[in-house]
């Protein structure tokens, strides 16, 4: 028989917004958004490659609808979306062979996983504009 004194109530609901999540955690969670991300935009991708490659005057439009700020912004969002997904999956390599895996590496990886996708994207920023 249990006794109900000692068991711990557990709560109804998650709230989500409270939960103090490790780096690492963080870093998973962007990389699953950053592969959903860049998995659902593909359609948006190949419709721009094949603008741009089937007349000269569907060139000078994607051309043309490249030079908008926002576009450009959006455009770093994908760079950064790539340059993360890419590097967490490096760090996740590493993690299924066995490298990096105690506490301090594995803080160390996803602070340069981040630290890397920004460094990144500010790259192409600079180049972008």
């Amino acid at each position: 028989m249990i006794d109900v004194t000692t068991t711990k109530v557990r709560p109804k609901y998650l709230n989500v917004a409270k939960i103090r999540l490790p780096i690492p955690g963080f870093v998973s969670i962007l990389h699953r958004v950053s592969g959903a991300g860049l998995f659902l935009l593909l359609p948006v991708f190949i419709w721009i490659v094949e603008a741009s490659l089937a007349s000269n005057d569907g060139f000078a439009s994607v051309k043309s609808a490249a030079d908008n700020p926002f576009i450009k912004l959006m455009v770093l969002a994908v760079v950064w979306a790539l340059a993360h997904h890419f590097l967490a999956g490096i760090r996740y390599l590493l993690l299924d062979v066995q490298t990096g895996i105690d506490l301090r590496s594995a803080r160390g990886s996803a602070w340069a996983v981040l630290g890397l996708s920004l460094v990144l994207t500010a790259a192409v920023g600079v180049r972008l504009w």
